[in-house]
């Protein structure tokens, strides 16, 4: 496995993604769906509707590579709408592995001054 990590694309596909679908599946819909090139060497990441279990896709070299990651207890934060494709970057891919919740954001404190 050699990814350039400092040069890579990571794109979301926001929404439930039914895990079932392996390789081709998978393919299929970062072509058709997500309108993209499955080998421009960018990662493809799909998530389950119970947010336990995360799939990598990418293409190296000579053929297509899964990563599949999978929670015992805990839920992976994920974009509910249903947009085609979302590039994060590769330190917010680390922050999703790690359960970080990269999507939302922090709200806005107004504080008015007392006189």
């Amino acid at each position: 496995m050699q990814i350039d990590w400092d040069n890579v694309r990571v794109y979301i596909k926001p929404g439930a993604t039914d895990m079932r679908k392996q390789y081709n599946g998978l393919a299929h819909m970062v072509t058709e769906v997500m309108g993209k090139d499955i080998y421009d060497g960018s990662l493809y990441v799909f998530c389950n509707k119970d947010r336990s279990i995360l799939r990598v896709l990418y293409w190296e070299r000579n053929g297509l590579c899964i990563w599949t990651k999978r929670l015992e207890r805990q839920r992976f934060p994920w974009p509910k709408d249903e947009q085609s494709a979302r590039q994060i970057s590769t330190e917010y891919f680390w922050m999703l592995l790690r359960g970080i919740d990269i999507f939302s954001e922090h709200t806005e404190i107004k504080i008015f001054k007392a006189v």
